[in-house]
């Protein structure tokens, strides 16, 4: 038992380390691209960090183990549940804290239709995947439903792409990790080559950890009695998608808000449609009340954030101590249940 869980803590790290490597890599893309920095934030940032929690589904799926699919639909909900509520309180966190530090102290210093199309694409689409996984729903609803969402997504980048701002400046991207291993002095302005390497590598260590990360949480599950879509919903998120949004808390003490919410918003709308649609696709996609009770409550935490950050424009406690509070609620309702 205790190698089971050794293991499931390795899968954590080289997730973890895989992400790193990839969002990396996917940045120095971002500026090679010549991209804005909102685009970056919203559409490579948010991907790259959002890719590991997107692939442990697909892995789960193709594995065909038993208890897969529950890991695979706790994964693709956990993780909008985790943006929506931790997530947002990690920025609001940071805000308040160094509000001394912030030219703008706790407003925020983005642009407001960017955040406003993050948020109503979040709210509309995810609602819209999570009522397709009531029972009675018709397979062959849900399967538009899956064409309905990628094609939202796709409307979402070229949005995303058009309303872009200033490119990114390479002084505020970390050096390419494989440059610095390789002592090589083009780590601050790296070949298209090494990028290209740097970024096939980090999605090789995400896919064989997430293999890794399915099986041990499978594992771990039936030995404590747990249904393994409960630790799915919980687990996954917190080891995927929360140690990459640790970058947006620093972005905030820097004064980079535009950085910071787009790598979280652009995450939200990225898993509120491609992993669902993949999860109508290729799952029952019935949904339990577990499922129902975590998007409910990622949903609560969006509106919230619709109504704090756009309509109000700045941080305030009571929304970053509500957001830890929708969270919290779930943990609460299983141990209870």
């Amino acid at each position: 038992m205790i190698a089971d869980y050794l293991l499931l803590l390795l899968a954590f790290a080289l997730i973890l380390a895989g992400a790193l490597i990839f969002t990396n890599a996917v940045e120095w893309a971002g500026h090679r691209l010549n991209m804005g920095e909102g685009a970056v934030g919203s559409l490579l940032a948010a991907v790259g960090t959002a890719m590991p929690e997107t692939l442990i589904p697909v892995v789960a799926i193709i594995g065909g183990a038993a208890g897969s699919e529950d890991v695979a639909i706790g994964a693709i909900i956990g993780a909008p549940f985790l943006l929506a509520t931790i997530a947002m309180m990690l920025v609001g966190v940071a805000a308040l804290i160094y509000k001394g530090r912030r030219e703008q102290g706790t407003d925020l210093r983005v642009d407001a239709s960017t955040l406003e199309r993050d948020l109503r694409f979040f709210l509309i689409f995810f609602t819209v995947g999570i009522l397709l996984g009531i029972d009675f729903v018709p397979a062959v609803v849900q399967i538009a439903g899956a064409v309905l969402l990628l094609g939202a997504y796709v409307y979402y980048v070229y949005r995303t792409i058009r309303d872009q701002s200033d490119i990114q400046d390479s002084d505020e991207i970390k050096p390419l990790y494989v440059s610095r291993v390789l002592r090589r002095d083009d780590a601050e302005q790296p070949s298209t080559l090494l990028i290209a390497f740097q970024f096939i590598l980090g999605l090789g260590v995400i896919v064989g950890a997430a293999e890794l990360f399915v099986e041990e949480l499978i594992t771990t599950a039936e030995a404590i009695g747990v249904e393994p879509i409960v630790l799915s919903l919980v687990l996954a998120p917190l080891a995927t998608e929360l140690p990459e949004k640790a970058n947006s808390f620093f972005w905030v003490r820097e004064g980079k808000d535009s950085l910071a919410l787009g790598n979280i918003t652009g995450a939200m709308v990225f898993q509120s449609t491609i992993p669902i649609s993949f999860g109508l696709i290729f799952t029952d996609w019935s949904l339990d009340a577990y499922s129902f009770i975590s998007a409910g409550l990622g949903i609560a935490g969006g509106f919230l954030a619709y109504e704090v950050l756009h309509r109000r424009g700045h941080f305030v406690a009571p929304a970053i101590i509500a957001w830890g509070a929708l969270y919290a609620v779930f943990p609460i309702y299983v141990i209870i249940a």
